[in-house]
């Protein structure tokens, strides 16, 4: 390996790091910048990087992670009791609450799940334990994906080491 591909290695590494935070953090996006450190290697470093097949899997698993995050939060709420209704507020809360930082990120998606529930004349309690199933699915959601992107990590990381040693 050369001194080139040690830095790249370890460049590519250093963003799917900041990948994994952008997970938990809001304003980084997460699993999809690990993916793009992955490809703009594959790009740079042709052969002496990943492999088609690694490839291929690496996309697969972003995709999941995209599901885990925009299904956990409804999944979560309907678990709950939420009709379609609480399940539509839990996702738009969520996309709303993407303005707001972090607490409008935990928050949104119990405040849409609960609003929309009692719009749909459930009483408050009920509307609540939607809400409630919102965000527990989103910290689901979050684990899930955060769970894919150490899986694609460690991918990543043993299959550009072992093609740089043969």
């Amino acid at each position: 390996m050369t001194w080139e591909q040690i830095i790249g290695l370890s460049l590519a590494l250093l963003v799917m790091l900041v990948a994994l935070i952008g997970n938990v953090i809001p304003g980084i996006p997460g699993t999809p910048l690990a993916l793009i450190a992955a490809v703009a290697h594959r790009l740079y470093f042709g052969q002496a990087s990943i492999n088609n097949t690694v490839l291929i899997v690496l996309i697969l698993l972003a995709g999941l992670s995209l599901l885990f995050d925009f299904l956990g939060t409804a999944l979560g709420a309907k678990k709950f009791g939420a009709t379609w209704r609480g399940v539509v507020g839990a996702v738009l809360g969520g996309l709303i609450g993407l303005f707001f930082s972090l607490p409008g990120i935990i928050l949104g998606p119990f405040v849409g799940a609960t609003l929309f529930e009692m719009i749909g004349d459930k009483e408050f309690k009920k509307a609540a334990k939607a809400g409630a199933g919102a965000v527990i699915g989103l910290v689901l959601g979050v684990i899930g994906k955060s769970a894919v992107c150490v899986v694609m990590i460690g991918l990543f990381a043993v299959n550009v080491i072992a093609r740089s040693v043969n």
